[in-house]
């Protein structure tokens, strides 16, 4: 007979963690977390942003030889430094940038980066290398093992990331419904009748997970009810209005993740990334703001990825096409704010592209164990270490 352990472990029911019902619970009867506990919310730029495009080198000549056509003006740049500045539509984030809160860490890959969509993805959901490592559980799944915790998807379906052995995941796409991993198959298994274990515990989950869904939701709207800042009228700014709500309501969760699609720019590039940063910039000052004056803010880093850069020559259709190295955002107030670690050589060159400066297993390393406080310990294999990227307190 199939057990209980076996059938969690072997099927992606990993949603259905009795401590779902549980965390609601304790925020429906007044107790909340720690006010120092800590919430990590990640956003994935799906689809591969072109990290050449969003920090800018622009004191290097090699720059407009190689964008000739997508090369953008110095004098509009959002300048980070004598020599590097994000790209114009990027200018929200300049006043966390300017108060020290925001991080960009250039020229992240890993080793023998690949550049299909998928097989890339895998890499950095999981943080593991080879074909059957990356069948298994997610970094942050994993990283949130050892406390059990609630790991929430907000916009979309359980990502690899966050599955775990013991850590609950549950996906949102609004307020008012909970979407637990292959809902098909637990509502077949609630529809079966007999005495057997497994059914049994199946149904019971099934059943609180529901109730859980009904106190999350009374909690968010109470929440919301109180009004707070403005954001943009985009869909990750909706996701991340969301996730604010979700903290206002103590739902006790630590680990919150979104996404924004729309980065494979193959051509006509301009517009099309001008548009998705300018969303993304607009959504994560707008978070940070809602969270400052709901006296939240010192709680909260945000991430930000891409599975890829874009190729360092744009191609002939006024785009770029897939590459390696990339860039990723680190935001909130105990964030060492400023440009981490080195910009890579647009000259010195691995198979025509830039070479990686920044393993992104060392940020993975750092938000958990220097942010949320979790052990890496094995987590992430050999051969990096955790970047200095939060302030000592």
């Amino acid at each position: 007979m199939l057990s209980r352990r076996s059938f969690l472990q072997s099927s992606s029911l990993l949603a259905l963690s009795s401590s779902v019902p549980s965390f609601v619970t304790r925020s429906a009867s007044g107790m909340t977390p720690a006010k120092d506990s800590r919430v990590l919310v990640v956003v994935e730029l799906d689809g591969g942003n072109d990290a050449l495009n969003t920090v800018v080198p622009y004191a290097d000549e090699n720059y407009t030889k190689f964008r000739p056509k997508l090369k953008l003006d110095p004098k509009r740049l959002v300048k980070l430094n004598a020599s590097v500045g994000l790209h114009p539509a990027m200018r929200p984030l300049d006043k966390l940038f300017q108060a020290g809160h925001l991080g960009v860490i250039p020229g992240v890959s890993y080793p023998n980066p690949n550049r299909s969509h998928f097989e890339s993805m895998s890499v950095w959901h999981t943080a593991r290398f080879g074909v059957d490592d990356r069948k298994g559980y997610g970094w942050l799944g994993r990283g949130m093992d050892p406390s059990g915790g609630n790991l929430f998807s907000v916009g979309g379906e359980v990502p690899t990331a966050l599955r775990g052995r013991r850590s609950s995941a549950v996906a949102f796409n609004r307020i008012e419904e909970v979407l637990l991993s292959d809902a098909v198959a637990v509502k077949q298994g609630i529809g079966a009748e007999g005495s057997d274990d497994l059914l049994a515990f199946v149904r019971r989950q099934a059943v609180d997970a529901q109730v859980a869904g009904d106190k999350l939701a009374k909690l968010a709207k109470a929440s919301d009810e109180k009004g707070g800042p403005s954001y943009p009228p985009t869909r990750l700014a909706d996701r991340l209005r969301l996730v604010s709500r979700l903290l206002k309501a103590d739902v006790g969760s630590r680990v919150f993740y979104t996404q924004q699609s729309g980065y494979d720019t193959h051509a006509q590039q301009l517009f099309t990334h001008s548009n998705l940063l300018g969303e993304f910039a607009g959504a994560v000052a707008a978070f940070f703001a809602d969270l400052k004056e709901s006296k939240l803010a010192e709680r909260v880093t945000l991430l930000a990825f891409s599975e890829f850069g874009r190729t360092l020559e744009e191609n002939g259709s006024a785009g770029t096409d897939h590459g390696t190295t990339g860039v990723m955002f680190v935001a909130g107030p105990s964030v060492k704010g400023g440009v981490v670690g080195t910009m890579p050589s647009l000259t010195d060159l691995d198979n025509g592209e830039p070479k990686r400066t920044t393993d992104f297993r060392s940020v993975y390393a750092a938000a958990l164990r220097d942010w949320l406080g979790v052990p890496t310990d094995g987590l992430f294999g050999e051969g990096f270490e955790a970047l200095k990227l939060f302030v000592d307190r």
